[in-house]
């Protein structure tokens, strides 16, 4: 009997690499330059730091392009409101990993109202989907993704 796992994982090292690559990106920018700005990882979250808050909102969509070039939906991504300290505004952006129990339900509720012929199974952090036939693990697979969630779906563990 063909099954699948739905989960929301992130691959922290290419987290690192956007980072990485935002973080060289910032010092050749011509609108940064005399700046006082930074992007750091601190694993799980990157903090961001700027003059003002339209340069936080900068570095964050040059984050959000580089996270997309290594293929992590931007919805993992979730952006803290802005703190003032001093002369700088920070900002903290954590990666949301695991489906939570309301949005696990939700899942399966989608599914169930679907009318397909699977069944769906909450185990921890993951959905469990089974069904007698690979065509209906692939139709919950595009109803999952074209349902409106706010959280990244990935599926695993796709076994016949």
């Amino acid at each position: 009997m063909p099954s699948m796992d739905i989960v929301s994982e992130i691959n922290m090292e290419e987290v690192l690499n956007a980072t990485n690559n935002t973080k060289k990106e910032l010092e050749t920018r011509f609108d940064f330059r005399g700046i006082d700005a930074s992007i750091e990882w601190k694993k799980p979250t990157v903090i961001i730091k700027a003059e003002a808050e339209m340069q936080l909102q900068q570095l964050v969509s040059m984050l959000r392009v580089q996270l997309a070039k290594r293929n992590i939906d931007s919805k993992a991504l979730t952006v803290s409101k802005a703190e003032f300290s001093g002369k700088t505004v920070n900002q903290t952006l954590s990666f949301q990993e695991g489906i939570e129990q309301p949005v696990a339900k939700k899942v399966v509720k989608l599914i169930k109202d679907s009318k397909l012929k699977v069944q769906a199974a909450i185990q921890g952090e993951q959905v469990r989907v089974s069904g007698k036939k690979r065509d209906d693990l692939q139709q919950v697979m595009q109803l999952v993704r074209e349902a409106d969630l706010d959280q990244s779906f990935q599926f695993n563990n796709f076994r016949d």
